[in-house]
């Protein structure tokens, strides 16, 4: 699959594009066009623009209903990279799973293997599907713009408000959960000055002790179940072993992604 074919959708800030190999017909990324832009409101605000675009779209073709999002901090998946997506490149990218009725292959059967043993989708079964996203994005885009607040797109002042967006709990030696203090159950309704707040948090996990970078997996709550929350494990590239293992047992990540 060539760059020209991989790119979906272009943002303001961000694109929508194939991975090289993707995993599934489900898992599009979303990723920074210029690796230099700060993280900030209008990058956070057109992030959220395009996730809400990019799952109208998958809705749309493929009959997605859930959605889990990986992504990285300072980290790339080293060696068999067991239980996450490899590295497309150095810039920002968030690796999203659409998962649907009736799918052949789920994300986790594919993370689970080695990285040199994961097949992927054909590029021959992925060209119409492509074509159909496409298209689908195009038709979606002023719905979601209609439905996206005008104000979330522009400017405004940083939050000062006297208490936190998010929390970030520790829930093992390495393994931190972050998510917005106001019960949140869809990515769709987080707003911009969240979406900062939990990336600071991201950010401000302590790096003693080795450890150099993050690997993340973002859910979606259900209803009733849990509200959307960032699992961030820290990454080192002398751990002796791999924390995702441990992370995708977990009944809340394995049923997002097996």
């Amino acid at each position: 699959m060539v760059a020209s074919r991989q790119l979906l959708y272009r943002s303001a800030f961000w694109e929508i594009a194939r991975p090289r190999h993707p995993l599934t017909a489900g898992h599009v990324l979303i990723r920074l066009s210029d690796p230099s832009t700060e993280f900030a409101h209008p990058s956070a605000a057109d992030w959220l623009f395009c996730h809400g675009l990019v799952r109208a779209a998958m809705a749309n073709v493929l009959g997605v209903t859930r959605c889990a999002i990986m992504f990285t901090h300072q980290w790339h998946p080293l060696g068999s990279a067991i239980g996450e997506p490899v590295a497309e490149s150095s810039t920002p990218t968030f690796h999203l799973f659409g998962r649907w009725a009736g799918e052949t292959t789920t994300p986790g059967q594919q993370l689970s293997l080695p990285a040199h043993r994961r097949k992927g989708e054909p590029d021959h079964d992925m060209e119409a599907t492509d074509a159909a996203m496409r298209e689908a994005l195009r038709l979606a885009r002023p719905e979601t713009m209609a439905g996206f607040d005008a104000m979330a797109r522009s400017g405004v002042e940083p939050y000062s408000g006297p208490e936190p967006l998010v929390r970030a709990v520790d829930a093992g030696p390495r393994h931190t959960v972050i998510q917005p203090v106001r019960k949140v159950a869809a990515i769709s309704e987080v707003r911009p000055v969240e979406l900062l707040a939990m990336g600071a948090a991201l950010t401000a996990l302590p790096q003693a002790g080795g450890f150099s970078g993050v690997s993340s997996v973002a859910l979606e709550g259900a209803s009733p179940g849990p509200p959307v929350r960032v699992h961030a494990v820290r990454r080192s590239a002398a751990e002796d072993v791999n924390p995702l293992e441990d992370l995708l047992n977990l009944p809340e990540v394995s049923l997002a992604l097996l």
